[in-house]
């Protein structure tokens, strides 16, 4: 038995998701072919390989009780200088995120973990480069805009080489999509996006 370090995530789909990487990529971040371009639920986590089949059990659970919603990115943001990273801002669908990576993290879950900082959806488009290439990042995506239906989410497992790789998907349990325009439910309550 050994560990293993896995993440849930929400992937942005193609074409956006490779075209935000190849952006990543293009200003200098060396880690961008091995991230898949995406929506943190879940950051990196160490577990027992063991522990595995309960959080995919756990994770279905979340999914079931989800509903498809709409994502719309829109412009950049940045966590500097408290952070250095640049990221593309969720302008319609960071609310259900926050609900899905509440349910993720529950405090009676298998992936129960507290966060370093506060929950703010959004994708990274760069991270941990020179400032000159974070100006850069900021300014050339500031106009970005993508939009899609988001139908779930998957559980993620980084190899030792570094790159993470996508170990399962899970789908949203039903309804059709939703606007986002309605406030989610309180925790641990199926929202209404």
């Amino acid at each position: 038995m050994g560990t293993v370090t896995i993440g849930v995530s929400i992937a942005v789909p193609e074409p956006h998701g490779s075209l935000l990487q190849e952006r990543r990529a293009g200003f200098g971040d060396a880690a961008a072919h091995g991230i898949p371009t995406h929506v943190t639920l879940l950051p990196p986590a160490e577990i027992d390989d063991s522990e595995l089949p309960a959080v995919e059990a756990h994770l279905t659970a979340v999914a079931a009780a989800g509903r498809p919603f709409r994502m719309r990115l829109s412009g950049t943001g940045t966590f500097r200088p408290l952070s250095p990273v640049v990221f593309v801002r969720i302008v319609d669908g960071a609310e259900a995120c926050a609900w899905l990576q509440q349910q993720v993290r529950d405090p009676s879950g298998p992936v129960a973990r507290e966060l370093q900082f506060p929950y703010h959806p959004h994708v990274t488009v760069a991270h941990g480069i020179a400032e000159e290439a974070m100006d850069r990042a900021y300014e050339e995506l500031a106009d970005y805009e993508a939009e899609w239906s988001c139908t779930g989410f998957a559980l993620y497992e980084q190899g030792a080489d570094g790159v993470w790789r996508k170990l399962r998907e899970f789908v949203f349990g039903g309804g059709p999509v939703v606007p986002p325009q309605a406030a989610p439910a309180e925790r641990g309550t199926i929202p209404s996006w």
